[in-house]
């Protein structure tokens, strides 16, 4: 099965684990990147994330060149923000939605307060799915290297 990795990171935890999963399962990877920067510092960081993420805004994206038509499974890969899903992935959505439809879909979840969980399930609902390949939630996986991480990386890896 031909997988391709679909993320944005901004502290870099998501990256981090992007990059497992990549070596694990011979994923190709995509890194998603506003055109224009988020503040990543300071109350800045919190304020503009957050309303962006709770406006549902949809950020102009470097592109990319990557065809995802020749791909089986997608993971996608997404901090949690406002108890909610990035906006650059909120973009890839909409620009590859048709596309998306007939994928199986997998997701990670990188966070440091609470919401992964309404995470999860306002991107399934936003992709319009009934369920997820594989889930994966972690705290701060970069920050807090831990052996329970690693186990959660590996059995996710397994059940796709």
């Amino acid at each position: 099965m031909k997988s391709l990795i679909v993320y944005y990171s901004m502290s870099g935890n998501t990256k981090y684990v992007g990059d497992k999963i990549k070596d694990k399962l011979n994923s190709d990877i995509l890194r998603l990147i506003p055109v224009k920067n988020y503040p990543n510092k300071g109350i800045r960081k919190y304020f503009w994330g957050g309303k962006s993420a709770l406006m549902g805004d949809t950020p102009k994206l470097e592109s990319y060149n990557i065809d995802i038509n020749k791909y089986d499974l997608i993971i996608i890969g997404t901090p949690v923000w406002a108890s909610t899903f990035t906006p650059p992935i909120r973009t890839f959505i909409n620009d590859n939605r048709e596309i998306l439809r007939n994928k199986d879909i997998a997701v990670f979840t990188c966070y440091s307060g609470m919401g992964a969980n309404k995470t999860i399930d306002k991107l399934r609902e936003y992709l319009g799915i009934d369920k997820f390949k594989s889930e994966l939630l972690l705290i701060d996986p970069k920050d807090k290297i831990n052996k329970d991480n690693e186990r959660k990386i590996e059995e996710f890896c397994k059940n796709i």
